[in-house]
């Protein structure tokens, strides 16, 4: 598998991790506030779980990625994740991302092109 996609799927997985265990982190607020409590609440909460196991799949697929590739060419094209759990912020989760937010987003995604085409 080439490894632009493998640096590709690792970024949507982690951004998809992301996303999920901010589901399930959600869904405690306002439970209780024991540091003990609220990690065997994470640990019961299926979003959260599904989070940690989506992160753990990106892992060896970044794992795979980096096999191929220098760090120095792949780990910028993590940065993709901000964007990718920015838009997945506004439509899942209804938050707002004003014009500065969305420059800033912007910046990123060339700065990653740049990088691409060297």
């Amino acid at each position: 598998m080439p490894s632009l996609l493998l640096i590709l799927i690792s970024v949507i997985l982690s951004a998809s991790g992301q996303v999920a265990m901010k589901m399930g982190a959600s869904s405690l607020s306002g439970k209780n506030d024991m540091l003990l409590m609220k990690f065997v609440h994470y640990l019961t909460n299926l979003p959260i779980m599904v989070g940690l196991a989506l992160y753990g799949i990106s892992a060896f697929v970044w794992i795979a990625a980096i096999e191929k590739v220098r760090l120095s060419y792949a780990y910028p094209m993590a940065a993709l994740g901000y964007v990718l759990v920015a838009a997945m912020s506004v439509w899942f989760f209804h938050e707002p991302m004003s014009p500065m937010r969305i420059a800033g987003l912007a910046i990123i995604v060339v700065g990653v092109v740049v990088i691409s085409q060297s």
